[in-house]
């Protein structure tokens, strides 16, 4: 399975490709008709008396129903229009967003104006999108200034911060005798058996039918297995051999992480017909004590606590890997807020303001259990509880010259890392309930894809 991004070949003749503006004086790039950076504008103030339509495109179709159980798109804009009644924001949504958002970059037109960025070369930002400021500039205004930034340019804002754990069903766990929260794999595998043992409930619920909730586990081999900040951008992709065991921590690193998913499905500690699980009823199934365990990241927590009686048994843990006594989690931004570099004047500050105000004044990151973004903000949600021992690590960007180096062996390789390809966790569930493989002969098959990758780009 080829992993879908814009490649900077051949789209780029497409385009007529920008200049972007020099780094590090706050100034607008030259896409940015308005001329308004990010740090420039005050809520509330700039922009007052803007008269604009804009389309914000994203792929929460769940928050365009009025049955949201939280709060829906709809109440959004409707706070949003108390403070700038003279912006109109029109919301689409689709369900195979990923896709579909390429589709529009690939158009290359005014369709959107304010959109979750999707998979592209950070080389490419300045193709789609307009600046929000020099990144130094914006990193006094944010956090993650640097996850979608190029040349010195800051192009996305992240809605909300995550990281990645196990939601978990604490009554569950009480009833089964799980006194601690596992902190290794082998204490999670001890877990999981005595919730088999001593429960009616499903120990770990794969959702093994939904590709995008199993490339979920991709998100734990970073900071979270590692404890390493610079793993993911300057050591995984010159490491030919990034899935092979380590010999001296056989409990850290990549392979502890699939390795976790194995030996649980291999136990029978999952359901026993994986390919019928169904995602809308896992959320309620939780709730009321059916699962035990989910791994997927902390946006999932509000939806399962919404989804039944029993929310406060609902909870979050750090996923059970420890290195060197210490437990790590990576702190990552959800989709990124890009802004159409072909949209005019007005609706490129209209959607400026709108970003702005998601940001800061929405409330979006909390409702939705994520981490605020605003920089001088240090609260988290209450999905976080457990989390306060646990150090939350940023990874490192790229050395200079090596932007785009992990998203083209990560496209050469076909494996997809955290780019939604699902259906390579979905062979390790395969593999190990059919006893087809082991999970040696499975991370070696990566590595012999990987390697050749890393053997290609160098």
């Amino acid at each position: 399975m080829n992993v879908k991004k814009i490649a900077a070949a051949g789209i780029a003749a497409a385009c007529l490709i920008s200049v972007a503006a020099c780094g590090g004086n706050g100034s607008a790039d030259s896409n940015n008709k308005s001329g308004v950076t990010y740090p420039e504008i005050k809520l509330g103030e700039t922009g007052k008396d803007l008269k604009a339509e804009i389309t914000f495109f994203n792929g929460r179709t769940d928050m365009g129903l009025a049955t949201y159980p939280g709060k829906n798109w709809e109440s959004y804009m409707k706070d949003f229009n108390e403070m700038y009644p003279g912006i109109k924001v029109k919301v689409q949504t689709d369900s195979n967003y990923a896709d579909s958002a390429l589709t529009r970059l690939q158009a290359n037109n005014d369709s959107w104006d304010v959109m979750m960025i999707p998979a592209v070369d950070r080389s490419e930002f300045s193709n789609y999108f307009i600046s929000y400021g020099a990144t130094e500039d914006m990193d006094k205004e944010i956090k993650l200034a640097n996850e979608k930034a190029y040349d010195g340019q800051t192009y996305g804002i992240a809605t909300d911060g995550q990281t990645s754990g196990v939601v978990y069903n604490a009554k569950v766990f009480k009833e089964a005798g799980v006194t601690e929260l596992p902190k290794t794999p082998e204490e999670f595998q001890a877990a999981l058996k005595k919730i088999k043992e001593n429960t009616k409930a499903i120990p770990l619920y794969t959702n093994f039918a939904e590709a995008w909730a199993m490339g979920a586990w991709d998100a734990y081999i970073g900071g979270n297995a590692t404890g390493d900040p610079k793993f993911m951008n300057q050591v995984m992709p010159h490491d030919k051999t990034p899935f092979k065991k380590d010999d001296k921590a056989p409990d850290t690193h990549p392979y502890a992480v699939y390795k976790t998913l194995y030996d649980a499905v291999a136990n029978g500690y999952t359901e026993e017909d994986y390919s019928t699980t169904d995602w809308e009823s896992s959320k309620g199934r939780i709730n009321n004590g059916e699962i035990a365990t989910m791994v997927l990241g902390a946006w999932v927590v509000p939806q399962m606590k919404q989804a039944g009686d029993h929310p406060d048994d609902v909870q979050y843990m750090p996923f059970p890997i420890t290195v060197d006594g210490k437990q790590y989690a990576t702190l990552a931004g959800n989709y990124s807020m890009g802004i159409n570099k072909n949209s005019d004047k007005d609706r490129q500050e209209a959607a400026m303001i709108f970003v702005k105000w998601m940001t800061e004044k929405s409330g979006y990151a909390k409702n939705e259990g994520g981490i605020p973004i605003v920089k001088s903000d240090d609260s988290l949600p209450e999905t976080y509880e457990h989390f306060k021992d646990v150090d939350l690590i940023v990874d490192d960007p790229a050395k200079e010259g090596e932007e785009d180096l992990f998203a083209d062996i990560n496209s050469d390789s076909e494996l997809g890392i955290n780019n939604g390809n699902g259906k390579k966790i979905q062979d390790i569930v395969t593999d190990a309930a059919n006893k087809s493989k082991t999970i040696d002969q499975i991370m070696g098959e990566w590595d012999e894809k990987w390697g050749a990758a890393v053997e290609s780009e160098s």
